[in-house]
């Protein structure tokens, strides 16, 4: 046992005696030491029923032979901290979880782990932590939130942002609002619709590393207890077997993740965290292969923020995450070969899966859409990628020229839109918001949903070097690449200049002579991409140092590796 090494022999009674003082057993110290990574808090909806499932896993990790520890991690409410200066946060602590993680199971010599996170930066961090340290690990969320209801209708989390938009444009009044707020969000777990954070769950399952019914049963509902039970249970199992994440997470699964990332439309966020875990893990990872799978694959469900899209509940009810695999697989358009948490192939796990609810995952031969709900754009604007949910668009096929309206920052961008100076047609650029001249590559809900709650969503294109909640929708294109702080194009448009986006054909171009371009280049300050950055976090603190080392938006916004001798 890898807890061996704090347990036996007489140079380690030292050791035993500060088990002993956590009331720890000799049957106790005996048996495997397991990591239970809680990241409850009393802040984010998404965590405040942690406790109750911790103990249900630490329930099934004793039933099977295993010491449970708990320990805690951080996590970032992304609707609290938007629109503010705690949104440059929120990323950047997807590598302090990673870290923690580390620091705690490598100080200690746990012999497995169980991660329970929520919501969004805190799966993608407890995934990459799990895919670095290797320890036969297993994955199990809080659960999705239910839908609110208000005046008749579903409403949720981005729901109020856009009636925000509503509010400002004069549509509604701020009583009207109130009244909207206090129905949104009725229950504990994750935001109702296919968020950033619901994505990371399901796609946690389609990677092989959550129980089936991860990404999809409600937080409120028993069957969330029982899956803690039975994720406690199995991670013994796995350590027996001596299955580790690495033997899961192969360059196949994140294929699967991708194609089942393009079949439910999926956060624009998935395509920063998949980078980054198959970093931990070694695998290549081209955003070129992004736009082959799409192409492939089409989009089978419709969830919000999708006008008129379903949500988690009613994918759960319609046969979940199972049932969207066992569509893709019998077409061909996985790999049922890969390895899964529950000790068998994906293909055997999917073999009685079925879809309860046509309504909500469509069969193939009749689609959403026949390509996959996100596209990669690439041009002499992001020669490096950027990316659109084009599955929230309610037309895909758009070409759309205008002229830019350029902000160095969210907050300025933000009030011009509610002032009314952005009008349909506008291209409205915000930069200086990548991963380190923001620093931390801030989500632009506020600007997008406050768009959409005032119509322009359709007719006003969003272009920035930050990024969007896996709620934003909209022609809102986002992780434009290389960033403005690195000296990419985008820190060179200027107000009128013309921009197209040619979504056939996934370009997105700077129609300027090139001289003129070379003009402006040669003007570039270097040091003009990190002034703001440091403006905002200090040279001490963890947003300073963040700023320092994290890469591009292309690579994940992982950090850059040690230099190799």
């Amino acid at each position: 046992m890898n807890s061996d090494a704090v347990k036996k022999g007489i140079d380690r009674a030292p050791h035993r005696s500060l088990f002993r003082a956590l009331g720890l057993t000799d049957r106790e110290m005996e048996k495997p030491l397991v990591g239970v990574v809680n990241s409850f808090n009393e802040l984010v909806p998404g965590h405040m029923h942690l406790r109750q499932l911790t103990e249900a896993v630490k329930a099934g990790v004793r039933e099977n032979g295993g010491t449970p520890l708990e320990f805690p991690t951080i996590g970032v409410c992304d609707g609290i901290a938007m629109g503010h200066e705690g949104m440059h946060f929120s990323l950047a602590s997807r590598e302090l979880i990673a870290d923690s993680i580390e620091i705690m199971a490598r100080a200690h010599c746990l012999d497995a782990l169980v991660l329970i996170p929520s919501c969004d930066k805190i799966v993608p961090g407890m995934l990459m932590a799990a895919m670095r340290l290797n320890l036969p690990s297993i994955v199990v969320s809080g659960g999705p939130m239910l839908p609110g209801k208000f005046q008749g209708e579903e409403v949720n989390l981005i729901t109020v942002f856009e009636a925000v938009g509503k509010v400002h444009s004069g549509q509604k009044d701020e009583e009207w609002l109130k009244s909207y707020e206090q129905k949104a969000c009725p229950t504990c777990g994750s935001c109702a619709g296919m968020f950033t954070a619901n994505s990371m769950n399901c796609l946690t399952e389609v990677l092989g590393l959550a129980l089936p019914g991860n990404g999809t049963i409600p937080a409120v509902y028993s069957e969330r207890i029982v899956l803690a039970k039975e994720s406690g249970y199995q991670v013994m199992n796995l350590w027996r077997s001596n299955i580790r994440p690495r033997d899961i997470v192969t360059k196949a699964s994140i294929m699967n993740g991708i194609a089942a990332d393009m079949a439910l439309g999926c956060s624009t966020n998935t395509i920063l965290h998949l980078p980054a875990i198959s970093n931990e893990g070694e695998i290549d990872f081209n955003l070129a292969e992004i736009n082959a799978i799409s192409e492939k694959t089409p989009q089978i469900c419709k969830l919000s923020p999708a006008v008129n899209g379903h949500y988690l509940v009613d994918l759960h009810e319609a046969g979940g995450i199972s049932a969207v695999l066992k569509t893709l697989l019998d077409a061909g358009l996985i790999d049922g070969s890969v390895m899964t948490v529950s000790g068998t192939t994906l293909a055997e796990r999917l073999a009685k899966a079925e879809v309860k609810d046509f309504n909500v995952i469509r069969p193939l031969d009749k689609p959403y859409s026949p390509q996959g709900g996100l596209s990669i754009l690439f041009g002499n604007l992001a020669p490096e990628g950027a990316v659109i949910k084009v599955g929230a668009l309610a037309e895909r096929d758009i070409v759309f020229e205008g002229k830019a309206k350029v902000f160095d920052g969210e907050d300025d961008a933000a009030q011009a839109i509610r002032s009314g100076e952005i009008k349909a047609g506008d291209v409205l650029i915000i930069r200086y918001e990548g991963p380190k001249g923001g620093p931390g590559m801030r989500e632009m809900l506020g600007p997008t949903a406050t768009l959409a709650g005032m119509g322009l969503d359709s007719t006003v294109a969003l272009l920035t070097d930050g990024r969007f909640s896996g709620g934003s929708r909209g022609l809102s294109i986002g992780h434009i690449s290389p960033e403005a702080a690195l000296g990419g194009d985008i820190a060179f448009v200027e107000n009128g200049d013309i921009i197209r986006i040619d979504l056939t054909k996934r370009t997105i171009d700077w129609l300027l002579p090139e001289e003129e371009k070379k003009a402006r280049r040669e003007k570039f300050d270097p040091a003009k991409g990190l002034k703001k950055a440091y403006q905002v976090a200090g040279r001490t603190g963890y947003l300073g140092r963040y700023a320092q080392f994290v890469q591009s938006a292309n690579k994940g916004a992982a950090f850059r590796p040690m230099k190799e001798d």
